[in-house]
């Protein structure tokens, strides 16, 4: 067991805290330390990552994706429409 000092572990702590798409798994690999040391260090450190997928405001090019999506879905309602009403007004005209 090798000794690592109080700084290592802080900043370990801080990188695991900081990359939060990262698994406790991965960033121990990449230090080079068991996954249960960098557990504990975290825990003990007091990091906090939140949970679940989405829980941060989406990010203005998924806004701007949402918004355009739902415009399309107007268009695409609108033309539909404009077609149905000149199939209808095409049936009429014919003798």
């Amino acid at each position: 067991m090798k000794n690592c000092p109080p700084e290592f572990k802080v900043d370990a702590g801080a990188l695991y805290g900081a990359r939060p798409e990262a698994r406790i798994r991965s960033v121990a690999a990449d230090l080079g330390i068991n996954p249960e040391t960098l557990r504990n260090w975290v825990r003990a450190a007091g990091v906090s990552r939140p949970r679940g997928r989405r829980t941060q405001e989406p990010a203005p090019l998924e806004a701007e994706n949402s918004a355009l999506r739902k415009r399309v879905r107007e268009l695409e309602e609108e033309r539909e429409i404009r077609r149905k009403a000149a199939k209808y007004f095409a049936g009429e005209t014919r003798w």
